[in-house]
């Protein structure tokens, strides 16, 4: 069951060892825990020197990353040709990361040196608090670090968008308005990850909920010409309901999505809720698929990805190298090759997939600040979109 997978069990927390709490702080703003209480302030380096970092991590041979992208393995190797310290990059999925991250740290038996977190409700939420991780911000980038970024450490934003296929549809996204996927001819026809299974999905609909209702009862207004009324909490509620409701298809990959929308043997148009890193197989596999541009109120929403240093580390040298070498555009570039952007304020955003021409603009974004809360209404929201998929 999705439960006992997805969700850190309350009695594996409980074996947690006490916060490790960091000696220097950063001043970056921290947002609050379960506890009510400050993040712990990230560690900084007084004397940092990247050059005796290298050295120290060369002493200890070697580090392991978790990550939910395949583009860790390439960042493996790029780091490891770098700095001649083997890497292992391994991908699996954020919820699975954070149990095996509390496991090892209640036996004591650290293989996990560091993760990408794109579950940062876990993160600031229970993780961090609990001390099985910790951020460490590099000295001689923390003048290029925004202060928001800080704590827990943003490395890099991603986004999932509404997609289509060119080839199917050349006039354009057929689907015009986010409501519009609530309709009946669209009913089976959206393809996405399934939200029990995706934190990120998770995330976006209490985040909605949050500061989006105002932007989706504009986008109802526009399309129906009528002020939307609802029976449920909120205009993301009533949107989740009945996108819900219309029997979109789910799947457990974004390759899957975008196998079903853009691949050239598709015959039926399909809108796609997928990662913008599958633009990569317009290239790889000839497919034909560009984000719904023009979509109201947004084509998609942004995600934070977080770096993390697992607090018992065996490698803690080389996990901090790592962590700096991930917030340099050498790093992040094999994570933001298709569209992204980094957590270091100097390095340049990359290409953006076909569709997605202003980031800020055409996106729904995640607010750090909100992200305890994703994980305090996470269990409503699921149950919520159990009930309306059915």
């Amino acid at each position: 069951m999705w439960r006992t997978k997805k969700i850190i069990p309350v009695a594996l927390l409980a074996f947690a060892a006490a916060a490790c709490a960091p000696s220097t702080a950063t001043g970056a703003p921290s947002p609050a825990t379960t506890a009510g209480q400050p993040l712990p302030a990230p560690s900084l380096d007084a004397d940092f020197d990247l050059d005796t970092l290298v050295a120290a991590a060369k002493k200890e041979g070697s580090v392991l990353v978790y990550d939910s992208s395949g583009d860790i393995e390439e960042v493996a190797k790029a780091f490891t040709a770098k700095y001649g310290v083997k890497m292992e990059g391994v991908k699996s999925d954020t919820p699975q990361t954070a149990e095996k991250m509390i496991r090892e740290h209640a036996a004591d038996n650290i293989t996990i040196d560091a993760a990408m977190y794109e579950d940062g409700g876990v993160l600031v939420g229970q993780l961090i608090p609990q001390g099985v991780a910790r951020t460490w911000v590099p000295g001689d980038l923390k003048d290029q670090i925004p202060a928001e970024n800080q704590n827990p450490l943003l490395a890099l934003s991603k986004a999932t968008v509404f997609a289509y296929n060119t080839k199917l549809s050349p006039e354009g996204c057929p689907v015009k308005n986010v409501w519009d996927l609530t309709e009946p001819e669209w009913a089976g026809k959206l393809v996405m990850q399934d939200p029990l299974g995706k934190p990120t999905v998770l995330s976006f609909f209490t985040q909605m909920d949050a500061h989006g209702n105002q932007a989706l009862e504009q986008a109802y207004q526009t399309k129906y010409g009528k002020p939307l009324e609802t029976k449920e909490k909120s205009a993301a509620y009533e949107w989740i309901k009945r996108m819900a409701g219309n029997k979109p298809v789910l799947t457990g990959s974004d390759e899957d999505i975008s196998g079903a929308v853009g691949a050239p043997s598709s015959t039926d148009k399909k809108i796609g809720f997928m990662s913008i890193s599958k633009f990569r197989n317009n290239e790889d596999k000839g497919y034909t698929q560009a984000t719904c541009e023009g979509m109201a109120p947004f084509v998609g929403f942004s995600y934070p990805k977080y770096v993390a240093i697992a607090a018992k580390s065996k490698h803690p040298n080389a996990a901090k190298l790592y962590v700096h070498f991930i917030m340099t555009e050498e790093g992040v570039k094999h994570e933001i090759g298709e569209g992204g952007i980094s957590g270091n304020g100097t390095v340049k955003p990359q290409v953006t997939p076909p569709g997605l021409t202003d980031w800020k603009g055409q996106l729904f974004h995640t607010d750090s600040n909100g992200l305890l809360g994703d994980l305090q209404g996470r269990q409503g929201v699921s149950d919520f979109w159990r009930v309306n998929h059915g």
